[in-house]
C-alpha cells in the first residue's frame, strides 16, 4: 500500500516516523509525499501545546474528502495527542480507523494489516516497556541521524505532561545504541543525533536523584561513540541541568566529536516560578552549572527553553528570567507562551496572567535575543572555523549551507571537492542577522 505520514511536534516525533517509515517499507509498503495517493495516512502527533492538537485535528478531519472518493482508505492517529486522547479521537473523528499511542507506533504494520481485513476501529494506548529496542530502523542513509536513547520521562514537571503521554523514562542497552550508530555510520552518516526527554539521565534506571560525581553512564556512551571511525560529529538534546557531574562534564570536554553546544531548558529565572513548575534546581545552581561547563569548554555555546506568563509570574520573577538570560548569554532560546495542558499540574492552578502579559514578556525575551546573536555574530568575523557541511543553502542555490561545533549556521560558496557530511574549514567574512557568511579554504593536501 502506498502510505502517508503527516509529523506534529518534536525531534523525537520525527524519529518514530522515520523509524515507522522504515518497518514499513522493510514490509513491502511504499511511501508518498501525496495525500491523494495514499492508501492509508498516518498522523504523528504532538500534544504540549493547544495549538499543535488543534492543528492536527483540523488537518485529520479535512481527510474526510480522501474518505468520501476512497471508502478503503485508512487513517490512523500516533503520538502523544493519541496517547491522551485514545479512544475520544475515535468518536470526535468518525473518519478515523485507529488511534495508537506512543509505545504502540512497533504495531502499525500490523494494525494497518488488521484494519485492511476486518475494517474494525482500533484504539489502543498501552505502553510497551521494551518497544523503543525495535525503533531503531532508519529510511534512507543520509550524512546526518538521529538515535532514540531514552523515552519517556520521571520528572513531573508541573507544567508538562510528557510523562503522562510518553510513559516513565527507559534507557536502551548500550549495545543496541552502539550497534547501531555503527551501522549508520557504514551506510554514510557522519553526524548523529542523541534523542531523549532527558538524555543526562541514560542509564540511570529512572532515578531521579542526581548521580553521584563519579558516575555517568551516559558519559561512558559518549566516550564509546566517540571511539566509531568514521563518526564526525555527536550532538544531544535535552539534557536536565541537574545531571552535569563531574565525570560528564570531564567526558564532554574529552570527547573531540561532542559538539561544544547544550540546549540547557532553564524555563525561569525565578526561584519562586522553578519551585511551582517543580524544577528542582535553582537559579544559582543553574549559573553554577553553566559556570563549571564553561570553564571545562571555553567555547562552549548554549541555547535554552524558556516559558513566560507561568501562574503566579510576577514583573520581579520576569525580570529575574530575562537577567539570567542575559548573564548566561544563551546565543539561541525557544520562548513559550505559557498555556495549561489537561492533565499537567498546572492545569488545576488558575492562569493568571494576561495574553497581553504573556506576548509583551514573550516579545521582550526575543528582542534581547536578537541583540546578543547579532553581536556574537560580529565577534566571529576573521576566524577562521570548522563547518560540517550540509549541502545547497536553502535560500540562495550559488551558496552551500554547514554548521560549527558549536552550531551557528555558516553560508559560503561552494568548491568542486564540496559534498555533504565533510568538515572544510571557511573564513568568516561577515555576519547576518541569525547566521555567517565565509569564504571556503582549500582543502590540506
Amino acid at each position: 500500500m502506498k502510505i502517508f505520514i503527516k509529523t506534529y511536534g518534536c525531534q523525537m516525533n520525527e524519529r518514530d516516523s522515520e523509524a515507522l517509515g522504515a518497518m514499513l517499507s522493510q514490509q513491502g509498503h511504499q511511501l508518498t509525499a501525496s495525500e491523494a495517493e495514499a492508501d492509508v495516512m498516518l498522523f504523528n502527533t504532538c500534544s504540549v501545546r493547544d495549538a499543535a492538537e488543534r492543528k492536527a485535528k483540523g488537518k485529520i478531519g479535512f481527510m474526510r474528502k480522501y474518505k468520501k472518493a476512497k471508502p478503503q482508505l485508512i487513517i490512523g492517529v500516533l503520538g502523544c495527542m493519541a496517547q491522551r486522547l485514545g479512544d475520544e479521537l475515535l468518536a470526535e473523528l468518525p473518519n478515523l480507523d485507529f488511534v495508537l499511542g506512543t509505545g504502540q507506533i512497533h504495531r502499525v504494520p500490523e494494525v494497518i494489516n488488521k484494519i485492511a481485513q476486518e475494517r474494525k476501529k482500533i484504539a489502543d494506548t498501552e505502553f510497551f516497556p521494551d518497544e523503543i529496542e525495535m525503533l531503531g530502523a532508519h529510511g534512507e542513509s543520509s550524512w546526518s541521524g538521529q538515535i532514540a536513547i531514552t523515552r519517556g520521562c520521571n520528572r513531573f514537571c508541573s507544567y508538562c505532561i510528557v510523562p503522562y503521554v510518553r510513559g516513565r523514562e527507559v534507557s536502551r542497552s548500550k549495545e543496541s545504541i552502539l550497534t547501531e550508530a555503527r551501522e549508520m555510520v557504514a551506510s554514510g552518516v557522519r553526524e548523529i543525533l542523541l534523542l531523549g526527554q532527558n538524555v543526562a539521565a541514560y542509564g540511570l534506571n529512572g532515578d531521579i536523584r542526581p548521580p553521584a560525581d563519579d558516575h555517568s553512564p551516559f558519559a561512558e556512551l559518549l566516550e564509546e561513540l566517540n571511539e566509531i571511525p568514521g563518526l564526525l560529529r555527536i550532538r544531544y538534546t535535552s539534557p536536565y541541568v541537574s545531571y552535569f557531574n563531574r565525570r560528564l562534564i570531564d567526558a564532554l570536554a574529552s570527547c573531540s566529536k561532542v559538539c561544544h553546544n547544550i540546549h540547557l531548558p532553564l524555563q525561569s529565572g525565578s526561584d519562586t516560578i522553578l519551585k511551582a513548575m517543580n524544577r528542582q534546581y535553582t537559579a544559582a545552581s543553574y549559573l553554577e552549572k553553566v559556570a563549571q561547563l564553561r570553564d571545562a569548554m571555553p567555547d562552549l555555546t548554549f541555547s535554552t527553553d524558556v516559558i513566560v506568563g507561568f501562574p503566579g509570574e510576577t514583573e520581579e520573577d520576569f525580570r529575574k528570567t530575562r537577567d539570567l538570560m542575559n548573564q548566561v548569554g544563551f546565543e539561541q532560546a525557544f520562548v513559550f507562551k505559557y498555556s495549561p495542558r489537561p492533565g499537567a499540574k498546572s492545569a488545576e492552578i488558575a492562569d493568571t496572567v494576561s495574553e497581553e502579559i504573556k506576548l509583551e514578556r514573550n516579545n521582550i525575551l526575543l528582542d534581547d535575543l536578537k541583540l546578543r546573536i547579532g553581536a556574537k555574530l560580529k565577534q566571529q568575523t576573521g576566524s577562521v572555523v570548522e563547518v560540517l557541511t550540509e549541502g545547497v543553502s536553502a535560500r540562495n542555490a550559488s551558496r552551500w549551507t554547514g554548521r560549527t561545533a558549536t552550531s551557528f549556521v555558516v553560508h559560503f560558496e561552494p568548491d568542486e571537492a564540496c559534498r555533504p557530511g565533510t568538515l572544510r574549514r571557511v573564513e568568516i567574512t561577515r555576519a547576518g542577522e541569525v547566521s555567517l557568511f565565509g569564504r571556503l579554504l582549500p582543502e590540506d593536501k
